[in-house]
């Protein structure tokens, strides 16, 4: 297993592996009844000397010493020792550590993090596999694809690993990673805010510079996918791995020929040293940059130099914090001659130019003292004004340290392991305090939060940094804004664009777009092969200015208007004259209804079952209005209730007259020799039975509203230049029921009042249905193809008047002529008059 990690993830070869058997490991220690172990960036760069066939090689070295990167070492000392004087934390327990130089090498890295957790003796005792391993847990490593490597290891033995500053987003996935956690959020959370960067100057052409490791690929991989959703990238190019100069070159000329201005830039500042230095090489200017949390602060790159080509930059970085009184403790700093410290040597050495010993080939170095001043020097090493990195450092130390205090403060017969069984001092193993490290939550002395979520990221908050001259005329990063993953709204970015300095002529941000917007008039046309946001303008064709819903050009087409939007309306002269003959025929039913209740009693209107009469009256009045429903904008309410009124509303209409026909039939009957046919169909067996017709028109509606109901819809297959408002029906079968149980309904109706139309006349309301029936059957005949033919608003016209012209012919066709007789000819309405008729007829 391990020799498959080495393969796979290490990602170093043989040679350099050999080489590392016999690399002399730069460090830094203090014992302690605990040991904490970190891996820290102190040098940038591991060199390997040349393999000589007549002599035995050098080993490698560390060279190009960062004084930030051993101020971020000295930091996880500091915190040490001031938890060490802490009364309240971990009281009688004294904590030491082991601190390594990774020297930005994966093969260093491993190594070193071996050592920590095997220890670096060359001897084997009886105790090796049972005793406590040299370290509890490691602080570190700061790179994503070290702490990938590393911690597929850890993971093997449980040993928590909290780096202040890998972060991949890949290492949130605790099934391969279940021991590691970090005190800086993930790159899930950076490219969300480099974004929203992008999104605020509506920069939607941009070029991708990553380094070739895990961070820059795995941040490459998130910040395509997130891009995508408004703009495109230019260009994607990766930093060469051995720093080849011209690799280097090729990638700088890619970015001056892209027609983008602005570069994203995912990379450790190791990748980019030698790009920075061919900007300067080739006098690139006029970019504007973006930097991840990784390079965004880092002293390396301000100087007067780099002031003309990276000034102007923003980037991501890590909140910042305050540490009390790591300036003095750094300052306390002196040379140990202890060969374990030589990490404390190789600095003051870098720092002060000095050798502890003369070398022969180099007599002209002076010897150090020890005694030199470090305050004079001015070096990033005491500078503690912007701690970022520093004060991730001190917060994993402090996670470590709560979660050893939580371990030993366990209560025997209450403890978390085995038996309910605590920890003892003399024997603690890293997975004990592991356990504890995922519940971890205190506040530090200065006011933040610590803790760790399910995937032991911590709380994403990033401030936004702004490159500036500083007064001696080199570089600084001024604070400009925060992003902060906790607000609620969508928008998580603030800015304070007043401070922000732009190193452009005018001082205002660049612009930078593949194709400029097109004009008024014009429309994109999408160049081929090229991503979305390159295009060429070309002018409208007519009526158009671009495809946005709901809206459409003016004349000129030098603007989009709103579409307007069309639907039968009340204000207009065909809404008007539906609406006023809708309301005439209301008026109608309710004069008729009212002769018929005053004449109550007079034969002609209890013929034929006067309580129908009045019901049909009624459902006619309802026909009539229902006719409303369908002028007006659609809504939701007026879409299902036009089509359920109408339904019923006709179905009881036409119920009543199916009805009367039946009893004019049976009425005739029950005039023959022994003729008891009426018997079975009184008045209560005439309600049920419309009731019951009615009813099963009701169940088609409410599985037609239960299913597919109708709901308002803007239609524009008729003209795309205008938005028809109408009702669709929802579902066909639905509507074909309704209307198909009304038709049936009618011609059961229209079948049985020609077959009794020579009835006699005093009883024979027969013909009247009859002519009343051929007029609904042809008007609802002729409906259905001008219903489908009538486009937009017309549609609804074309069922208004079939609704009106049917409601007004069976109104006219049976209370006309009853009407004439009780108002102009009241002779007629007597009894003898209708049974002298009878008998003349006879």
């Amino acid at each position: 297993y391990n020799i498959r990690i080495t393969l796979k993830t290490c990602f170093f070869n043989m040679t350099d592996w050999s080489s590392m058997q016999t690399f002399r490991l730069n460090e830094m220690q203090r014992p302690g009844d605990v040991v904490f172990g970190g891996l820290f960036e102190v040098h940038f760069l591991t060199v390997f000397p040349e393999l000589s066939f007549t002599s035995e090689p050098e080993q490698p070295w560390c060279e190009r010493l960062d004084p930030a990167g051993f101020q971020v070492a000295q930091t996880m000392a500091f915190a040490i020792e001031e938890i060490n004087h802490n009364p309240s934390l971990l009281p009688n327990i004294t904590l030491g550590f082991h601190l390594y130089d990774n020297c930005v090498k994966l093969a260093v890295a491993f190594r070193a993090a071996m050592a920590l957790v095997s220890g670096t003796g060359s001897s084997f005792s009886d105790l090796g596999c049972t005793r406590p391993p040299p370290v509890l847990g490691i602080v570190g490593d700061p790179g994503s694809t070290h702490s990938i490597a590393i911690s597929r290891v850890l993971s093997l033995f449980h040993m928590p690993l909290v780096s202040y500053f890998a972060t991949c987003s890949c290492l949130s996935n605790r099934r391969e990673y279940p021991s590691f956690f970090r005190t800086i959020p993930s790159d899930a959370f950076q490219v969300k805010a480099m974004v929203q960067i992008l999104q605020r100057y509506r920069w939607t052409w941009v070029g991708l510079v990553v380094s070739n490791d895990d961070y820059g690929l795995y941040a490459a991989r998130a910040f395509h996918k997130e891009v995508s959703h408004f703009g495109c990238v230019a260009f994607h190019e990766i930093l060469p791995r051995d720093n080849n100069r011209a690799e280097v070159r090729r990638i700088v000329a890619t970015v001056l020929q892209s027609t983008a201005r602005v570069v994203v830039v995912f990379s450790t500042e190791a990748y980019l040293l030698p790009l920075t230095e061919e900007l300067v090489a080739q006098q690139v200017k006029g970019l504007q940059w973006i930097a991840s949390e990784a390079w965004a602060t880092s002293p390396v790159f301000h100087t007067r130099q780099l002031l003309p080509f990276l000034g102007g930059t923003l980037g991501i970085a890590i909140r910042r914090g305050e540490i009390q009184g790591l300036r003095e403790f750094l300052l306390h700093l002196r040379p140990d001659a202890r060969p374990n410290n030589n990490m404390v040597s190789l600095f003051w050495e870098d720092t002060f130019g000095c050798r502890f010993k003369q070398q022969e080939e180099d007599n002209q170095s002076r010897i150090c003292t020890g005694q030199e001043e470090l305050e004079a020097t001015k070096s990033a090493y005491i500078d503690v004004s912007d701690l970022r990195a520093t004060y991730n450092v001190y917060k994993a130390v402090y996670a470590l340290a709560h979660a050893l205090h939580d371990l030993l403060s366990c209560e025997q017969g209450k403890g978390p392991f085995t038996g309910n069984t605590c920890a003892e001092l003399h024997s603690l193993q890293p997975w004990q305090l592991l356990h504890y490290l995922e519940r971890v939550n205190f506040i530090t002395r200065y006011g933040d939060r610590v803790s760790f979520d399910e995937n032991g990221d911590a709380l994403a908050i990033y401030d936004v940094m702004n490159w500036q001259a500083a007064p001696d005329g080199s570089m600084q990063a001024i604070t400009v804004g925060m992003y902060d993953e906790a607000m609620l709204s969508t928008n998580k970015l603030t800015l304070d664009s007043e401070r922000i300095f732009w190193n452009f002529e005018p001082h205002t941000p660049p612009r930078s777009v593949c194709s400029e917007p097109c004009p008024p008039g014009a429309r994109r046309a999408p160049r081929k092969g090229e991503p979305v946001c390159c295009f060429d303008c070309l002018p409208c064709a007519d009526g158009e200015i671009n495809n946005a819903t709901d809206f459409w050009s003016n004349e000129a087409r030098d603007r989009c208007e709103p579409k307007p939007v069309e639907f039968l309306s009340f204000e207009e002269p065909l809404g008007m004259c539906l609406t006023a003959t809708s309301l005439l025929g209301v008026c109608v039913c309710v004069v008729v209804l009212s002769v018929f209740a005053w004449h109550r009693t007079t034969p002609v209107v209890r013929a034929n079952n006067s309580e129908l009469s009045f019901l049909l009256l009624l459902a006619l009045v309802l026909c009539f209005l229902c006719a409303l429903l369908f002028i007006g904008q659609p809504q939701q309410w007026t879409c299902r209730l036009r089509h359920v009124v109408f339904g019923l509303a006709f179905a009881l209409c036409i119920s009543c007259i199916l009805v009367k026909t039946i009893v004019v039939v049976m009425a005739f009957r029950a005039t023959m020799p022994d003729g008891n046919v009426m018997k079975w169909f009184g008045a209560a067996q005439q309600r049920g039975t419309v009731v019951m017709f009615t009813a099963i028109q009701a169940s088609v509606c409410v599985v037609w509203l239960t299913t597919a109901p109708p709901t308002p819809f803007k239609n524009t297959r008729y003209q795309n230049s205008r938005i028809i408002w109408e009702c669709a029906v929802g579902s066909v079968a639905g509507f074909g029921c309704v209307l198909g149980y009304i038709g049936l309904l009618a011609a059961i109706c229209f079948l049985l009042a020609f077959l009794a139309r020579k009835l006699p006349d005093n009883f024979n309301e027969a013909k009247f249905i009859t002519f009343s029936m051929l007029i609904f059957c042809a008007v609802w005949i002729t409906f259905v193809p001008a219903y489908v033919s009538s486009p937009g608003k017309y549609s609804d016209a074309v069922e208004v008047f079939a609704i009106l012209a049917s409601s007004f012919g069976l109104l006219l066709a049976i209370f006309m002529p009853k009407c004439y007789i009780i108002l102009l000819h009241p002779e007629r309405n007597t009894k003898k008059a209708m049974m002298g008729r009878a008998a003349t007829k006879k």
